[in-house]
């Protein structure tokens, strides 16, 4: 089983020098990694903090950064906190909820998924 996972942030980390890194590694998340998550200070004070601190502990490198950090994390463009919190949810196998259609035309039952993040 692969526990380590390469990525390319589509726009990228923009470091104090205004190097742009994109590449990085993402490993499975623990039980432990979402437990101490949630009793984290910061998510405890906010917890939509609660991404940004999971991402931290699974994130392991982002090229050129000494450490991948919560503030790190927080400098990120949404798009790339977006692409890691799709990747993060993938890589875990965290499947969305479904909900049992059925068609009001032709009486054919099917699943659709349910974003509860997303509106539309």
């Amino acid at each position: 089983m692969e526990t380590v996972y390469e990525f390319t942030l589509p726009k990228g980390y923009v470091d104090g020098n205004g190097d742009v890194h994109r590449k990085g590694k993402m490993r499975l998340a623990t039980a432990g990694d979402e437990i101490t998550a949630t009793r984290d200070p910061r998510v405890l004070a906010n917890p939509s903090y609660l991404t940004i601190v999971i991402l931290s502990k699974v994130v392991t490198e982002i090229e050129g950064l000494d450490a991948v950090t919560a503030t790190s994390i927080e400098r990120l463009f949404t798009a790339d906190l977006a692409f890691l919190q799709d990747m993060y949810q993938r890589i875990n196998d965290i499947e969305p909820p479904v909900m049992q259609c059925v068609c009001p035309d032709c009486g054919k039952t099917f699943e659709v998924p349910l974003n509860f993040t997303q509106e539309g």
